[in-house]
């Protein structure tokens, strides 16, 4: 099966593309459009996805800096991300025509993120749409169906490359990243399915020029997905989150609409297809 996806995201407070950014008292809004690809695939009998997204974002407000207030206004490119994942307990590989009489039981499977630094960048400021570094993400879900209801967890560490030209040649390194999501899913008879998220994250000590900083990010966000299959081939999304504490680090709202397009295998209804989504690939809250 194939997917594209187009849509259009708003937030605003601390919208720091760069969650470990020092700014406070933000005022900062981000709007633009999103776009991503995946492909549903079989690994050697195993259940499976590859994905790849990014958009194009416009970002301005104010936010203090170590004190001093700063303004920001600029446009661009996101960095580009992309992502396979596996289900290697409980989910094979089936057809689309198999996939009405499928029914989950325990699951569990892998992922391994990376986002490519092509974003727009000025390293003369400190708030930027793209954040100047790699970053790659393994991470564990498993997945557990009661009733109509499926509850997912899922863990991860997201590790860093140095920034080498952070505000005017500055090197800037990040320690791992760690975070925990759980996921609760409904699938509404009518082929609907909704979602809520708890997200949880800390670690990612940053340094600059080999000088630890003080701060360590301290996270806690709440999210929501609502989708609508349209027809065979597509279907309208919803998304939603929020930040319930912050230590350090990004504390904004998100909302966002897109519309999926899917393709490919055999006759079956589609409206049956998004409900048992691979617990590598669950509702995100970040």
């Amino acid at each position: 099966m194939n997917f594209v996806l187009g849509g259009y995201s708003y937030s605003w407070g601390n919208v720091a593309f760069d969650p470990s950014i020092p700014i406070e008292n933000a005022e900062l809004t981000a709007q633009g459009g999103i776009a991503g690809y995946a492909r549903a695939m079989n690994f050697r009998g195993l259940s499976g996805k590859v994905n790849a997204g990014g958009g194009f974002v416009c970002a301005d407000g104010s936010a203090d800096v170590k004190g001093v207030r700063e303004t920001r206004d600029v446009c661009g490119m996101t960095d580009l991300s992309a992502t396979a994942s596996v289900n290697f307990i409980g989910a094979p590989a089936i057809s689309l025509s198999e996939y009405p009489r499928y029914r989950q039981g325990f699951l569990m499977g892998a992922s391994l993120g990376v986002t490519v630094p092509v974003g727009q960048y000025d390293d003369t400021k400190l708030v930027n749409i793209g954040a100047h570094r790699w970053s790659f993400r393994p991470q564990l879900g498993i997945s557990q169906p009661m009733g109509r209801f499926i509850f997912e967890f899922l863990g991860a560490v997201t590790f860093y490359t140095r920034n080498g030209d952070f505000l005017n040649g500055h090197k800037r390194d990040q320690a791992p990243l760690y975070s925990g999501q759980l996921n609760v899913i409904y699938t509404f008879r009518s082929g609907i399915w909704g979602a809520v998220g708890g997200l949880v994250y800390g670690g990612g000590r940053t340094t600059l020029d080999g000088v630890p900083a003080i701060e360590i990010l301290g996270n806690w966000r709440l999210g929501g997905t609502l989708v609508f299959p349209v027809s065979r081939h597509n279907s309208l999304k919803l998304l939603g989150s929020g930040g319930l504490y912050a230590r350090t680090g990004g504390d904004f709202t998100n909302l966002a609409v897109s519309w999926v397009y899917a393709w490919g295998g055999r006759k079956a209804p589609l409206n049956n297809l998004e409900p048992a989504a691979a617990p590598t690939a669950a509702t995100s809250t970040r």
